[in-house]
């Protein structure tokens, strides 16, 4: 058979095909799906331009509750790598992770922090706080499990995931300093954190708070009358001025509150809204993990009576008014 020129470059651009689309398939970024925004923005800082994140609880909705819809369901079987909280966080979706890590690679990122850093469970014995996101200290613990289940999934891109995580993880640096920092200058006798559920545990512990959930450690808990007339003794016993609402659950049971105190005499305001389940709008500051944070430690200082809190947050990035 005589090789002709045309001959020679057909059997070589046979030969390359291969391997031109294993490079374009390298370059692609990982389809990736995250329950929760906060682990959405976990894989966004890590990953950076290897990564496509879809995050299937968005600004408002209470992970508790979530159950996954048909779109969802789609996501997650096509995704190279599905992140999940776990601790019991995603109750309603547990079943069906277990069914799909068969089939695809799926990862419960906070499943793996050593249990003498976790706080029990109101209402299983044998089940942690899932909060861990509202203490920076616990974040930076998470994202290095994001980090580890990224270069699983992509070892080629190892070192540019780790030079990402320690940015990352040098900017919760200075947000654990900023809080220990505003958080400290609340007067003590004004240390009670009291919001719609018990979601700030960790972030107590961390800084020195009594916090009080009018719902428990879920938000499918009820709260029944006996523990709204329970908190609106606390409230005048402890002369407590300010409680708070979420921005995903509903504040109906905080303003129950309010208005038996009101009954007693004793004025209570709404201190502000904290983002307890889910960060704030897409494409805003508050929409990020450090926003979050920054939101909800500036908020609380500022309405305990701190002084000389900046209003606009660590960096000067808060949005005005909130």
């Amino acid at each position: 058979m005589k090789l002709t020129r045309r001959t020679i470059m057909g059997m070589m651009m046979s030969l390359a095909l291969p391997f031109m689309a294993a490079g374009a398939q390298a370059e692609a970024p990982l389809k990736l799906v995250a329950t929760t925004g906060m682990i959405a923005d976990a894989a966004r800082q890590v990953g950076g331009d290897q990564v496509e994140v879809k995050a299937l609880m968005g600004p408002g909705v209470d992970p508790h509750a979530y159950r996954q819809t048909r779109s969802d369901i789609v996501a997650m079987t096509r995704a190279d790598l599905v992140l999940w909280h776990g601790l019991y966080l995603e109750a309603q979706m547990e079943e069906f992770f277990h069914d799909l890590e068969r089939k695809r690679t799926v990862v419960a990122v906070a499943e793996g922090l050593p249990k003498d850093v976790l706080r029990g469970h109101d209402d299983y014995a044998d089940k942690f706080d899932p909060h861990v996101w509202m203490t920076p200290a616990l974040w930076k613990l998470v994202v290095t499990e994001v980090q580890e289940a990224l270069t699983a999934a992509r070892p080629e891109a190892a070192e540019l995931f780790a030079a990402n995580a320690a940015a990352h993880l040098a900017d919760l640096d200075r947000l654990i300093a900023y809080g220990g920092n505003v958080l400290a200058r609340v007067p003590e006798n004004n240390r009670v954190l009291l919001s719609a559920h018990d979601a700030f545990g960790y972030f107590g512990r961390d800084y020195g708070f009594d916090v009080l959930g009018i719902q428990g450690i879920s938000t499918q808990s009820e709260a029944g009358l006996n523990r709204i007339g329970e908190l609106v003794d606390l409230l005048v016993e402890r002369n407590i001025k300010a409680v708070f609402v979420e921005s995903s659950v509903s504040d109906r049971s905080v303003r129950a509150l309010i208005e038996g105190a009101a009954a007693r005499g004793h004025e209570v305001s709404i201190g502000g809204e904290l983002f307890s389940d889910a960060m704030g709008a897409d494409g805003t500051y508050e929409g990020t993990y450090l926003g979050m944070l920054d939101h909800n430690m500036t908020t609380i200082s500022r309405a305990l009576g701190a002084a000389d809190i900046p209003a606009r947050g660590m960096d000067g990035k808060l949005s005005a008014g909130l």
